[in-house]
């Protein structure tokens, strides 16, 4: 049973996100999902504690996990996951990096430059929709990341995250407070948190028209947009764009790279590292 069992873990700058997927369905399926806060400081044995737990609250045994695959922005907790799955799965994660096949050339000037989320969320993104393909993260920095109509990695673009713009006027500001994002009556403010609101949402919303437009003009087609992250589906309804919000795209794209890259029967589990 081990064997049909998949651990995808995207290891994010503000989230650690978890899937196992069941191989032993056509198609694989997500059966379990979990988001936990990333921490930095955390050790090994901490992290091994918290994931027992979510199997022991979901009814699942560590053993039924038979491979892993990692995705890191983090360096420094590259080495605790991986200690992790030792610990509780007595599994090598596969580690998308330099050298891992994902079938999508990379046109990138410098390759290792790319996050390791952004190729995910890339080879997903083609996967479920083809090319041109433009895959919208709204994460802690919202990125653009762009698949030709002939399935190259082109780039894309960063911009801040909702959540860190949020921080950095309420840090900077003396007279603005937090407030929560969620959509005003009307594009004109008649209250402060009205008008912080309007600017967060639909100036979010405009953004990624824009820049679809943008990104649309160069490509010379219409690329579809897909999006993911917590705040997809809020800026989507604003959106004249985004026609799809995947919420689970960049562990999807896990699952396909571990495809691509899965160990024959009987040899080791691979480990690979970015540089």
């Amino acid at each position: 049973m081990s064997e049909m069992r998949l651990l995808a873990i995207d290891l994010g700058n503000t989230n650690v996100s978890l899937g196992l997927f069941d191989l032993g369905s056509a198609p694989p399926s997500l059966s379990h999902h979990w988001r936990l806060a990333t921490h930095r400081e955390q050790t090994s044995d901490e992290a091994a504690v918290v994931m027992h737990a979510l199997f022991a609250q979901a009814e699942l045994a560590p053993a039924q996990v038979g491979h892993v695959i990692v995705s890191c922005v983090v360096p420094p907790l590259l080495p605790i996951w991986e200690r992790v799955c030792q610990k509780l799965f007595s599994v090598s994660p596969i580690v998308v990096g330099p050298g891992i096949r994902t079938g999508m050339p990379v046109r990138y000037d410098n390759p290792r430059e790319v996050g390791a989320d952004r190729i995910v969320n890339a080879v997903a993104a083609h996967e479920l929709l083809g090319g041109p393909v433009i895959a919208v993260d709204f994460g802690t920095a919202t990125t653009f990341d762009c698949v030709s109509a002939r399935g190259e990695y082109l780039g894309g673009a960063i911009f801040p995250g909702m959540h860190i713009s949020m921080e950095a006027l309420f840090e900077r500001t003396s007279m603005l407070h937090r407030v929560e994002i969620a959509r005003p009556a009307a594009a004109i403010g008649r209250t402060t948190t009205a008008a912080l609101q309007s600017g967060l949402l639909f100036g979010y919303a405009g953004m990624v028209d824009a820049m679809v437009a943008r990104i649309r003009k160069e490509l010379g087609r219409e690329a579809r947009v897909v999006a993911t992250g917590g705040l997809a589906h809020r800026v989507a309804d604003e959106s004249r764009t985004i026609e799809r919000v995947e919420p689970f795209l960049t562990l999807e794209g896990l699952r396909i790279l571990f495809e691509k890259n899965r160990p024959e029967r009987g040899d080791p589990p691979r480990k690979e590292r970015p540089a």
